[in-house]
């Protein structure tokens, strides 16, 4: 008997050995499985450090995509009913469409407790426009910046103080704007006078859509990440930059080296408040919302204006908001339209056939 134990364990060894490797390779059980916490964000939002001690507190991995631009935001978001991410920073004018379409879920805010190191006016959720709805609060405010003029102080010796100096003539081929639909036609209609520029009525449309033909042939060209326009600005010796990412454009400048001034004209500064929300093809809530609570402690969030140069919600700032000459983003009349405009205008097509319906 004693005998035959080594000889059935050597017929059996090399059957056990290929079951496990196949149970390892399949992933089934395995004790080791990381899971993935897939984040889409703004430029300078998650740095590799940071991110890293998330990854480590909670022994997961952290993916994080960038986004460019509202419009990008809205297709990749959408694309997949929310499936592709976990969460995501939006500002609160765009909030609206996600919540309208499904596409983000009520947070639970017992799972943020650093909800309540958050300044006072970010804790007032119903007074800020689109984040709470029915009860629920579906979104955590985290950063914020108006979006003024930089100028080039040795090529513009005064301070601009008109949104309308970005059409001026006399920065021709020296001018940087920021290559979206939805704020071009609001700084558009207001270098125009409209009263309300989240709003243009159907009459207005073909002025808006000529205005912003006689910008595209004003500028030089339209950036999309802030890295991009600090390279275009000193490369390109541009003298006039409209500051889509504000304050953060500002420090990046500098760092760079650039003698620059920075204006709120006078019609007033558009200006951006972004949050953190979860989509609803989270694959796992809780964890989202874990990523909500940390980038809410005080060393990330202070990382983020030290880095980057903009606000945060848990320290106080000099920040230009709180001016009466900033204008708060809104939803926008009809933001498709805004969208297909834009493309049209950026392309090239006739402006009198743009603005119609």
């Amino acid at each position: 008997m004693t005998p035959a134990a080594p000889r059935q364990q050597r017929r059996a060894g090399p059957w056990r050995w290929l079951v496990a490797v196949a149970f390892a390779m399949s992933g089934w059980g395995s004790a080791h499985a990381i899971e993935t916490l897939r984040v889409l964000a703004w430029p300078g939002y998650a740095d590799a450090d940071i991110v890293k001690v998330f990854e480590q507190r909670h022994n997961v991995a952290v993916r994080v995509s960038i986004v460019s631009s509202d419009e990008s935001l809205w297709e990749r978001i959408s694309a997949n009913e929310g499936g592709d991410f976990d969460l995501f920073a939006v500002n609160t004018a765009e909030l609206k469409r996600y919540v309208d379409a499904g596409l983000a879920v009520p947070l639970t805010l017992a799972n943020i407790p650093n909800i309540a190191t958050q300044l006072p006016r970010f804790r007032d959720r119903q007074a800020i426009p689109n984040i709470a709805r029915n009860g629920q609060v579906y979104a955590v405010p985290y950063t914020y910046s108006e979006m003024g003029l930089i100028y080039d102080k040795a090529q513009v010796s005064e301070p601009p103080t008109s949104i309308s100096a970005l059409w001026d003539p006399r920065y021709k081929g020296r001018v940087l704007a920021f290559d979206t639909s939805g704020h071009n036609f609001s700084i558009a209609a207001l270098s125009l006078g409209k009263r309300n520029p989240f709003q243009i009525d159907d009459a207005s449309y073909q002025q808006v859509v000529d205005h912003l033909v006689a910008l595209r042939r004003n500028v030089l060209t339209f950036y999309s990440l802030p890295e991009e326009s600090v390279e275009l600005f000193r490369d390109h010796k541009a003298a006039l930059l409209f500051a889509n990412y504000g304050t953060q454009q500002v420090q990046q400048l500098r760092k760079a080296g650039a003698d620059i001034g920075y204006v709120i004209p006078r019609e007033g500064a558009l200006a951006w408040l972004d949050c953190w929300t979860v989509t609803r093809g989270a694959k796992n809530k809780k964890l989202a919302e874990a990523w909500i609570d940390y980038m809410l402690e005080r060393q990330v969030s202070h990382a983020l204006t030290e880095r980057q140069g903009l606000a945060n919600t848990v320290e106080a700032s000099d920040s230009a908001v709180g001016s009466a000459k900033i204008i708060w983003l809104e939803p926008v009349e009809d933001v498709n339209r805004r969208a297909e405009l834009w493309s049209r205008i950026v392309s090239g097509d006739r402006p009198m056939a743009l603005g119609r319906h």
